[in-house]
């Protein structure tokens, strides 16, 4: 079932990223892979908010204690994975490739969201309870 509830949030998350993606490309003129990092981070902060209150919301209570540090651990993580997995996917796909840069983001997307679940699931949102003193 959480797997179900994460690629929901996820697939949110994608719409959120190829908009971004889109809208600094196209509208502000921006090279394609510093655009994919901003939207790739933009739909990191997204997926961590809904993903903290919806997909593991059995696990976690938000707190601005518990959360901050959650939310960097997510982004050292899943953010990592997904901005770095993004770049290096899109420089082969579009750099080499010529493949369309949305195309390209979606596929890149799909590749990283296996590992993204499984760090997720084994470490940054592990229960509360186990880690309370």
């Amino acid at each position: 079932m959480r797997w179900l509830k994460f690629n929901a949030v996820g697939t949110l998350g994608i719409g959120l990223q190829l908009a971004v993606l889109f809208a600094l490309k196209s509208g502000f003129h921006l090279s394609y892979l510093p655009a994919a990092a901003l939207a790739v981070e933009a739909a990191v902060v997204h997926n961590f908010l809904w993903h903290e209150r919806y997909t593991w919301a059995d696990r976690v209570q938000p707190s601005w204690r518990k959360s901050l540090p959650r939310l960097l651990r997510f982004n050292l993580t899943n953010g990592a994975v997904s901005i770095l997995g993004n770049l290096a996917l899109m420089k082969l796909m579009v750099g080499l490739g010529h493949m369309n840069y949305l195309i390209a983001s979606g596929v890149a997307i799909a590749l990283c969201s296996l590992a993204n679940f499984l760090v997720s699931e084994e470490w940054v949102f592990e229960d509360d309870a186990s880690t309370t003193e």
